[in-house]
């Protein structure tokens, strides 16, 4: 196991939650957009939420076996699996003065909630802190481990 393993797996959690940070303020910032694609019909459609979804960045069984053999066994750290789109259906808001409305009178509107962003965004903060703390105490470790060979 390499000595740097531990900053390495705070380091890819560290990407990772920067990435989770990002697709939120991106939501955030595309909570009003009505027109940002056009589907197969050529019609424009309202911005989708984005969401990352994270898996371990391990190595298969039999990798782990021939480092293990080698004495060499190393664990994984984080990695972004997808970014998918939220599928949950469109909210109609009553806007007849609005130049996306239909004929009703109402605009699809994103599938975006901001109190959920904000909630998400607090989650990937603490998390992003969280990795902080522990890349910090990787390093101190190894500090320390440097100064007694003085």
């Amino acid at each position: 196991m390499s000595i740097f393993q531990s900053m390495n797996s705070s380091a890819s959690g560290l990407t990772s939650q920067r990435l989770r940070m990002n697709l939120v303020s991106s939501n955030l910032a595309n909570a009003q957009t009505t027109r940002a694609t056009q589907n197969a019909d050529g019609e424009f459609e309202p911005y989708r939420r984005k969401m990352a979804t994270f898996g371990t960045d391990q190595p298969s069984f039999k990798q782990m076996l021939k480092y293990a053999e080698g004495n060499n066994a190393s664990g994984g750290g984080v990695q972004t699996t997808s970014i998918a789109e939220d599928q949950k259906p469109f909210e109609q808001v009553y806007n007849p003065e609005h130049p996306d409305a239909n004929e009703e009178g109402y605009v699809e509107m994103p599938n975006v909630d901001p109190l959920k962003e904000m909630v998400d965004l607090m989650g990937a903060s603490r998390s992003y802190e969280a990795n902080v703390t522990a890349f910090n105490a990787s390093k101190g470790m190894l500090t320390k481990t440097l100064e007694l060979g003085q």
